[in-house]
């Protein structure tokens, strides 16, 4: 059944992304984020449908924390932290966004999966998710079957995407510890009007 077969695969990816990640790029992240005075999350698509999702558990922790892009979004300062997500680390938003972040003095910390991409190279701190994102598009779907050597079915950057929400939430239940957060006090912060 493909529906289940990309399932699994998806859910195996997330498991072999986990045991990867680097526990020294997880303690800078939880410090940029306990350590900044606002936070700013950026990306596109389906990345940036992370991120929103990833900003709006920051703000029911009762951090300080903007979408770039919305009409309330204020200023940043050098005392403040842009989380920029990008698979491939070259989609032209969310690098300009960061240039002109670090052109005001504000850290820049990039989740993607390719660490030397014009993102990575920006970035002050860079979280490495493993991912298959759109730069990773098959050339040779039939050489690849016979090979025996062709990814899985699931396109666009999926693999990516899917692992950062998962990342991004085991984030909010470090943060949730660090910071001495209930269930119960989010729930407070929640949105009412939805």
């Amino acid at each position: 059944m493909p529906v289940k077969n990309a399932m699994i695969q998806i859910v195996e990816h997330v498991n072999r992304t986990i045991k990867k990640l680097d526990d020294s790029q997880i303690d800078r992240m939880v410090s940029s984020i306990e350590n900044s005075e606002k936070i700013f999350l950026m990306g596109a698509g389906r990345s940036g449908l992370a991120g929103r999702a990833f900003a709006m558990r920051l703000v029911q922790l009762g951090l300080t924390v903007y979408v770039t892009g919305e009409s309330v979004t204020p200023a940043m300062t050098e005392k403040d932290l842009l989380i920029a997500v990008s698979g491939s680390g070259e989609t032209h938003s969310v690098v300009n966004a960061a240039r002109t972040a670090k052109g005001v003095g504000s850290k820049i910390l990039a989740v993607t999966s390719y660490p030397r991409s014009s993102l990575g190279k920006i970035a002050d701190h860079v979280i490495m998710v493993e991912g298959r994102t759109k730069i990773d598009i098959e050339k040779d779907h039939l050489k690849h079957q016979i090979e025996g050597t062709h990814t899985s079915l699931t396109p666009l950057g999926t693999l990516f995407e899917d692992t950062v929400m998962i990342f991004f939430d085991g984030i909010i239940a470090r943060l949730m510890t660090h910071l001495k957060a209930e269930e119960i006090d989010m729930k407070r912060r929640h949105a009412t009007l939805e």
